[in-house]
């Protein structure tokens, strides 16, 4: 069996698109998922399956989402090991520890892609906020005090393009990997 991840954009926040996770952990149990765990609040599920296909499970999920919650949210899943290399290629100013810097994984839900992503949002600014892209993600550093003057803070939550990303910290990454 393999393990993948699910990420669910949007739940459980600040009151909306409420999920339990209990009820979500059954919800992939009853898909024919095993081995199914989630991590905080937000929506994170780690899963394994004998089956490969990617689209497959992100349209699987999305409906049992809709069919149980009520609600149609964006779905990004991905394998344990594709994540695996994605954070082996984090740049070196990513995820260091840096206790004024926040880091954060972009994770870009398809058919979006970070060519998309940049078009939309834009240069960052340079001397708030760092940004790479690898694969579907993008490895986004930004100064802790200063991030309301940051262009890509506003611009994730409310340009056109927001509705195909869902973010994650680096460590909320480094532990679901670990799962």
């Amino acid at each position: 069996m393999k393990r993948y991840i699910a990420l669910l954009r949007g739940v459980n926040i600040s009151g909306k698109n409420k999920v339990p996770m209990a009820e979500l952990k059954k919800g992939f149990e009853e898909l024919g998922f095993a081995e199914v765990r989630t991590y905080l609040n937000s929506g994170n599920v780690i899963f394994s399956s004998d089956e490969g296909n990617i689209e497959g499970f992100t349209n699987q999920i999305g409906t049992m989402i809709q069919r149980l919650f009520g609600i149609d949210i964006p779905v990004f899943v991905i394998s344990k090991e594709t994540l695996e290399d994605i954070l082996a290629h984090a740049p070196d100013w990513w995820g260091n520890e840096d206790k004024e810097t926040y880091d954060n994984l972009i994770f870009i839900i398809p058919p979006a892609t970070f060519v998309d992503v940049f078009g939309e949002i834009g240069e960052p600014k340079e001397e708030l906020e760092k940004i790479e892209g690898y694969k579907e993600t993008v490895f986004w550093s930004f100064s802790r005090k200063d991030y309301q003057k940051t262009n890509w803070w506003p611009k994730t939550a409310s340009a056109n393009i927001s509705a195909k990303l869902t973010i994650r910290t680096a460590n909320t990454v480094r532990k679901i990997v670990e799962m």
